[in-house]
């Protein structure tokens, strides 16, 4: 069950967010090997002083278009996938929004089944 977050700043036309969105759940769903249809996506939208980031942290030129992509997940924990999933993400988001890769930073949190509840009140065990 993964679930993502993109972060980005604010002018981005309906189709590019879209855009972001079908390459993450395509990511999530062909590198992770999440179930298909498992798409929660949110895509935030900021002003330029509420994202907040160092351009050139580790030697990187960030512009602004700079996207923060944090993705919640149970599955894909290994360090092949993890990989894979990064090289993915970028590749595409290069190809088909011509995102520089220097603005591009993702973030993945692993948690166990029971820290989710999809309704009811109950966790998914």
């Amino acid at each position: 069950m993964p679930f993502a977050r993109v972060d980005l700043l604010k002018g981005k036309t309906p189709e590019y967010r879209s855009t972001v969105a079908d390459i993450v759940y395509h990511g999530i769903v062909d590198v992770l090997k999440a179930p298909d249809g498992d798409r929660f996506i949110v895509i935030s939208e900021h002003t330029a002083d509420n994202l907040i980031y160092d351009k050139t942290f580790l030697g990187f030129d960030r512009s602004p278009d700079f996207l923060l992509i944090q993705v919640t997940s149970t599955v894909g924990n290994n360090l092949e996938s993890k990989l894979a999933f990064f090289r993915f993400i970028a590749d595409e988001l290069k190809s088909k929004l011509s995102v520089r890769p220097d603005d591009i930073m993702i973030n993945m949190v692993y948690v166990d089944r029971s820290d989710w509840s999809f309704g009811n009140g109950e966790p998914w065990t």
